[in-house]
């Protein structure tokens, strides 16, 4: 008896040890972006939104990302633009289909605001990024909210052209066990 109450408290201290794993879904979820064409804003959205994140609130050191969205999906509500922007010049989607995040930390300050720090790859190239985020509990799961910039040029998405070098992506994630 003694030795089946070790290998339960030894199992539940192995699974106290994880963040709840939560699964991304396209639905309930959106990612947006903005940026200048001309001077003037112009945006879009992506969907095919998978992966999974490891969420525990009180424990961020344990958290985990890693989410990717289908870039053949980019709509800018402009076909001939959105097949522009699958060539080998902008996305590529040939190649390199996904758009990938991956986290390497998550920290968390006093007014539970989030950042996750990771590695995002577009196309063939991956830099490390911070992003802040909320999450609010949603139907047993979680949706994540927040925004950030990036700088296109930096993951080798379009050459000069009128289009501003950077972009602001929204995005509304949300996630269930």
């Amino acid at each position: 008896m003694k030795h089946f109450i070790g290998v339960c408290l030894i199992q539940l201290i192995g699974i106290a040890a994880f963040s709840q794993q939560y699964k991304a879904t396209d639905e309930g979820s959106s990612i947006k972006f903005t940026i200048k064409n001309f001077g003037f804003e112009t945006g879009g959205s992506f969907t095919g939104l998978q992966g999974m994140i490891g969420f525990d609130p009180g424990d961020v050191k344990k958290d985990s990302f890693d989410l990717s969205i289908d870039a053949n999906t980019v709509n800018t509500d402009n076909n001939m633009r959105d097949n522009h922007l699958r060539e080998e010049g902008y996305f590529d989607v040939q190649n390199y289909p996904r758009i990938r995040f991956v986290s390497t930390s998550v920290t968390v300050d006093r007014n539970a605001h989030f950042t996750v720090t990771g590695q995002l790859t577009i196309k063939n190239t991956t830099r490390e990024i911070s992003i802040p985020f909320t999450a609010t509990p949603k139907n047993g799961g979680y949706i994540f909210t927040g925004e950030f910039k990036l700088n296109r040029r930096d993951f080798q998405v379009g050459g000069s052209s009128t289009i501003s070098n950077s972009l602001t992506v929204y995005f509304s994630v949300f996630a269930r066990k």
